[in-house]
């Protein structure tokens, strides 16, 4: 247990039984206990292998490689279409953690010999991300905009394209666009 991060299952009062469940089971397999991005991350030799985390309807388990773990039980869930690796496994009461335990278990040893072995995902690649028509058009009236595009990241220009295709009306798109073009052309990423 690291005592850095106990105020995150101290603070909690909806899920609090189902948290330190949660944490007792993840402590049992031998990982390192650390606070990442406010939430109870646990690793394997620096690296990220599972980390807790609540919402307003469930609390779940988060398996970073979660992608590559055989899931036996169906029990993994994909979070959004967009996620590539993670999946969680979610809880709604403790009833639900005490029977999965020693599958919970067996996830973690097998996320940990993933980790172990190297065994990267395979990522879908920039290209195959939609390109909304909105923006495309864009590219093709400022060629300078595509050549500051194709100059970012994949990263960034991943997340940019999921900005720009998550909006529903072609008027969202298009103000969206607009207003990342200034960032998009100094190289700055969405969140830079």
């Amino acid at each position: 247990m690291n005592p850095a991060v106990d105020f995150y299952f101290n603070k909690t009062k909806k899920w609090h039984n189902e948290l330190e469940l949660l944490r007792a089971i993840v402590l049992d397999c031998d990982l390192n206990e650390e606070l990442k991005w406010g939430v109870p991350c646990y690793t394997f030799q620096k690296n990220n292998i599972v980390l807790i985390h609540v919402f307003k309807e469930y609390c779940a388990f988060l398996f970073f490689k979660g992608v590559l773990l055989k899931d036996p039980s169906g029990i993994l869930i994909q979070q959004t279409k967009n996620v590539q690796v993670a999946r969680q496994i979610r809880f709604t009461n403790s009833t639900e953690i005490v029977k999965l335990k020693h599958t919970l278990k067996n996830y973690i040893q097998e996320a940990i010999a993933i980790e172990k072995s190297g065994l990267k995902p395979e990522l879908k690649k920039t290209t195959e991300f939609i390109i909304p028509e909105e923006f495309q058009s864009k590219l093709a009236k400022m060629p300078r905009l595509k050549t500051a595009f194709d100059a970012l990241t994949p990263g960034r220009q991943r997340a940019y394209l999921l900005y720009f295709s998550q909006a529903k009306q072609a008027q969202t798109r298009i103000a969206r666009i607009e207003q990342c073009v200034p960032k998009i052309l100094t190289g700055k990423g969405l969140k830079d």
